[in-house]
């Protein structure tokens, strides 16, 4: 389902505690306040450390696939390698624990980013994805 949410919730900066670990029961109010105003939209990345598997256990866990959308990103600065590209998106994919992404978008796309993208084949890696269902709206950028 395409968002209609004119207001997405991005997981880069979750609240933790002293230790650093993420307090899912904090983000876990944060989500249902969030899914209760009616949106729907979340965000999250390979690169925000926890985000995937908290956006799993207060989101995923909790609610039906088709009720919100998700978008993911794959980080050009991890990538060393063309198998990185697709060991990346499935492990983002067990992370949320989800089948698939709404949205699935390359990190950071710029000069420094773009050849790492294009060396390591991912525009056609996300083509194929998205042939595969993998990815229901394409998106390159981020």
């Amino acid at each position: 389902m395409l968002s209609d949410s004119k207001l997405g919730f991005g997981l880069m900066r979750l609240p933790k505690n002293e230790n650093g670990t993420i307090q899912i029961d904090k983000v876990q109010t944060m989500v249902d306040a969030f899914m209760k105003a009616g949106f729907n939209y979340f965000d999250t990345a390979y690169a925000y450390a926890g985000s995937e598997e908290a956006i799993r256990k207060t989101l995923v866990e909790k609610y039906p696939r088709d009720s919100f959308t998700l978008a993911d990103k794959v980080p050009a600065w991890k990538l060393k390698n063309k198998e990185d590209v697709e060991r990346i998106f499935n492990e983002s994919l067990s992370l949320c624990g989800v089948d698939y992404f709404d949205f699935y978008l390359l990190h950071s796309v710029d000069a420094t980013h773009l050849p790492t993208y294009e060396k390591y084949g991912c525009f056609d890696f996300l083509k194929d994805m998205k042939r595969q269902g993998k990815i229901i709206y394409r998106v390159f950028l981020s």
